[in-house]
C-alpha cells in the first residue's frame, strides 16, 4: 500500500503491479482482503501475517519502545471476519503498551514491530501467537486465530526514555499477557 491511494505487488512472474483506488478507504479493503487471501491460501499458518494498511510517519517502533494504540480485534471464522471481540476504538482510553515487555500477546509484539506513528495495520494471529489452547473465558474460543486492525496514535521511543516514561502499562492492569484489557480495563492507571 502506498500514499495516494495505490497499491504495487508483484506477480508470480515478478512483473510489478500498480492499482489505483478511488478513496483510501477502497485501497485500505483491499489490502485486508489480500492479507486474509494470503492466510486462506497457507496450508498452515505458523506466523503473524502483516498488512500495512497505512504507512504513517516517523521512525519505525521496535522493543523497548511505548506506544498508545487503537485497534479492533476479529475472530477468524469461515475464512474471513468474523465477530469482533474486543476493540477501543470508540472508547476513550487507548491501549498503552511497551513493545517486548511481555504485556499483550506475542502475535502483537511480533506484528507490530516496524510501524509508525499514525501507521495502521492488519494483522492475522495464528493460536500458537495468541491465546493457544486456553483462550479466553466467553470471548476467545480454545485454538482461535485472531485478526486484529491496530493504529499506532503515539509513539515514545525507548531512547527517549529516562526512568518512568508514563506509558508502560503496571502489571496489575492486566493479569494476562493480552490485547484485550482486564475486566476493570485501564482504570487503576
Amino acid at each position: 500500500v502506498q500514499p495516494n491511494n495505490y497499491s504495487t505487488f508483484y506477480d508470480d512472474q515478478r512483473q510489478n503491479w500498480s492499482i489505483m483506488f478511488e478513496s483510501e478507504k477502497a485501497a485500505v479493503d483491499f489490502s485486508k482482503q489480500v492479507c486474509i487471501a494470503k492466510c486462506n491460501s497457507s496450508p498452515a499458518l505458523d506466523s503473524v501475517l502483516c498488512q500495512d494498511l497505512l504507512l504513517g510517519e516517523g521512525q519505525g517502533v521496535e522493543g523497548g519502545d511505548s506506544l498508545e494504540v487503537a485497534y479492533t480485534g476479529w475472530l477468524f471464522q469461515n475464512n474471513g471476519l468474523g465477530q469482533v471481540f474486543d476493540s477501543n476504538v470508540n472508547k476513550d482510553k487507548l491501549l498503552r503498551l511497551k513493545l517486548g515487555s511481555g504485556k499483550v500477546i506475542k502475535g502483537w509484539e511480533e506484528g507490530m514491530l516496524g510501524m509508525k506513528k499514525g501507521g495502521r495495520r492488519f494483522l492475522i494471529i495464528p493460536p500458537a501467537w495468541a491465546y493457544g489452547a486456553q483462550g479466553v473465558a466467553a470471548r476467545v474460543p480454545p485454538d482461535s486465530t485472531l485478526v486484529f486492525e491496530v493504529e499506532v496514535r503515539r509513539v515514545k521511543l525507548a531512547k527517549e526514555c529516562s526512568g518512568s516514561d508514563g506509558l508502560s502499562v503496571s502489571s496489575r492492569d492486566s493479569p494476562a499477557p493480552s490485547p484485550v484489557p482486564s475486566s476493570d480495563g485501564f482504570s487503576s492507571d
